[in-house]
């Protein structure tokens, strides 16, 4: 078979090991969406037959491809607006789930119109550890009688791999969960037509019951035993994680053909990045061929041309070839800086953070590989400059910092939130630059004002919501009223004049994250509000850098055009923690997993993970 129709089959056939056929529902139509991996850079020659020098020569990686999980849930919270499901196999498998929960009267919670059928679909990343977070994608079927998701809440519902087998759905095991409210695309898009009414996410509402490792295939020719074990001696003198205080290799020989790797927790912001580094360890090298080696490499570095590969090489050294790339952080040429600096922070160099700063500022095809790095970082240097992108001028360049910011340390006082309204996440944050409101889409029910001193000037009508009303005051104050349609009566609240004081009086009040951003939206339109209204502006990977004839960077406008500060169109697929247009088709063969995962004890063979939907796990 060519090479083309394999890479083709890997996304099919490893994942499940069957070809959904014959039905139109969004659980069975497709396969989990996958990018061809930019072809690799060539690795030098072997020093001899005997003994490989690199690991990326002996073997090929599976586990790159984002795994769809699905299932059938209920939505309820919906004030009329659902409908009774007609009978159907997505009617059957929500019965059958409803009553996995052991919730009693199953067909009348569905005939409910406050209630409505939904398919839900999520994608577990490469690397996913158990307990991590993911967004859902919630849409009702085709042909279906409810009018409305807003303001609907998921119910719980398990998530597996599904596929049709002789129009019957079969499912492997449950491999995450997912609950929480449904924010409806037509919030962000701005079309209050059916469409976006009847789709929406649970913005990191679906937690995995898995770990995904990684694994590498030995190439045929390679495959024994005493290969399989050097090259896990090998990845494992360089990197390791711990496991409850304990510290263990990242990589575990299976058999002869099969090794699994642990993403390290500082690699999971990017785990291609792992994956280059890992492929570029030397699997056996003399002390003298590694100095060699690394004189060789420092020269390379400095080439904007083989800058990227030396890079990864030299971050797979370690600390012995940590030098040049300290070296090169001095380089006149921006990309030879960033290639140096990006390789040195995961070294955990301080002395990379400020390089990388100044790229997440100026460069914005280093913008994302930038922030993940200095994300991966644990020096306070990484902090600092973090919180110095926070006065940026790019939207985006602003909240991932923010968002680094996070990740590095949740607990840290400058991302908690200074308030929550339920579900919502409140933040204020001081900042130098032009004042800018962002509402996430991803992970997070998240307003983050970069200022917070923004004026808000009285409007003449502005609703938050149904229920919530803003008027101007004749002294220049905004007065908030929420109608109530019980005997309490209507709230009533006078606000100042500003941004901040008015998002929190509709928050207390119990305005919805949709509602608020879709009256920040109103106020921007209406003239009320100068600041800068932004959704979702998150760094792209895979981003084009300009290079003249003499190696320089084009100029910045040419260069970006503000690329960073526009809103990204709505995707149908997770916003990924991870580089989501890097993850390629696992270069194995179908015949080389099977081959491979044979060879385990019969309990864990590939077939024997199916099951019937509705059957006990």
């Amino acid at each position: 078979m060519k090479r083309k129709q394999w890479a083709v089959v890997v996304g099919v056939v490893v994942g499940c090991g069957w070809v959904p056929v014959g039905c139109n529902s969004p659980l069975i139509r497709t396969q989990s969406p996958e990018v061809e991996q930019a072809a690799a850079p060539e690795v030098d020659s072997w020093a001899d037959e005997e003994s490989p020098q690199l690991v990326g020569d002996v073997t090929r990686t599976f586990g790159l491809h984002l795994l769809k999980v699905e299932g059938v849930a209920l939505v309820n919270n919906l004030r009329g607006t659902g409908s009774d499901p007609p009978p159907s196999p997505l009617r059957d498998i929500l019965l059958s789930e409803i009553r996995a929960h052991n919730v009693a009267g199953a067909s009348q919670l569905i005939a409910s119109k406050d209630n409505a059928l939904v398919t839900v679909t999520a994608y577990l990343p490469p690397g996913v550890r158990k307990g991590d977070h993911v967004d859902a994608i919630v849409k009702a079927p085709v042909g279906t009688k409810t009018k409305s998701l807003e303001g609907g809440y998921l119910l719980p519902v398990r998530l597996q791999e599904m596929r049709l087998i002789q129009n019957r759905i079969r499912t492997g095991s449950v491999t995450a969960d997912a609950t929480g409210p449904i924010v409806v695309d037509a919030v962000f898009d701005g079309a209050e037509d059916k469409v976006h009414l009847l789709r929406g996410r649970v913005l990191g509402g679906v937690r995995s019951r898995i770990t995904r490792p990684i694994h590498l295939v030995l190439k045929e020719e390679y495959r024994s035993g005493r290969y399989s074990a050097r090259i896990g001696r090998a990845i494992n003198a360089r990197f390791h994680y711990y496991d409850r205080g304990v510290k263990k290799g990242v990589a575990k020989p299976i058999n002869d053909k099969l090794i699994e790797l642990q993403v390290p927790l500082h690699y999971q912001p990017n785990v291609r990045r792992f994956v280059q580094v890992v492929r570029r360890v030397a699997i056996a090298e003399t002390p003298a061929d590694r100095a060699a080696r690394i004189e060789m490499l420092g020269r390379k570095l400095l080439d904007p041309t083989t800058a990227a590969s030396a890079a990864a090489e030299l971050e797979a050294i370690g600390e012995e070839g940590a030098v040049k790339l300290l070296t090169a952080l001095k380089s006149d040429d921006p990309e030879v800086r960033f290639y140096a600096a990006e390789a040195a922070a995961y070294l955990d160099y301080e002395e990379a953070a400020e390089v990388l700063a100044e790229a997440a500022e100026t460069e914005p095809a280093f913008r994302w590989h930038a922030l993940a790095a200095l994300t991966a970082m644990r020096q306070v240097a990484a902090a600092e400059a973090l919180s110095s992108l926070l006065h940026s001028t790019s939207a985006e360049t602003r909240y991932g910092a923010f968002r680094a910011l996070r990740k590095r340390n949740s607990r840290d006082p400058l991302v908690q939130p200074d308030a929550m309204f339920g579900e919502v996440e409140y933040h204020a944050i001081p900042s130098d630059g032009p004042p800018m409101v962002h509402f996430s889409r991803s992970m997070h029910q998240e307003i983050v004002l970069f200022g917070s001193d923004m004026p808000l000037r009285p409007p003449a009508v502005l609703f938050a919501g149904r229920r919530i009303l803003l008027k101007g005051t004749p002294d220049g104050r905004i007065k908030v009223t929420r109608f109530s349609v019980d005997e309490e009566g209507d709230t009533h609240v006078v606000c100042p004049p500003r941004l901040d004081a008015v998002l929190r009086t509709v928050g207390e009040l119990g305005a919805t994250y949709g509602e608020m951003l879709q009256m920040v939206q109103q106020a921007k339109r209406n003239g009320d509000l100068e600041a800068r209204v932004v959704v979702h502006a998150l760094a792209e990977p895979g981003r084009p850098y300009y290079r003249d004839k003499k190696g320089a960077v084009e100029s910045a406008s040419a260069a970006r055009k503000e690329q960073g500060d526009r809103t990204p169109p709505a995707a149908d697929v997770a916003e990924l923690e991870s580089d989501p247009q890097s993850f390629p088709l696992d270069d194995t063969s179908p015949s080389d997993l099977a081959s491979a995962a044979s060879s385990r004890s019969g309990a864990n063979r590939f077939w024997s993970r199916f099951r019937l939907w509705g059957n006990d796990e």
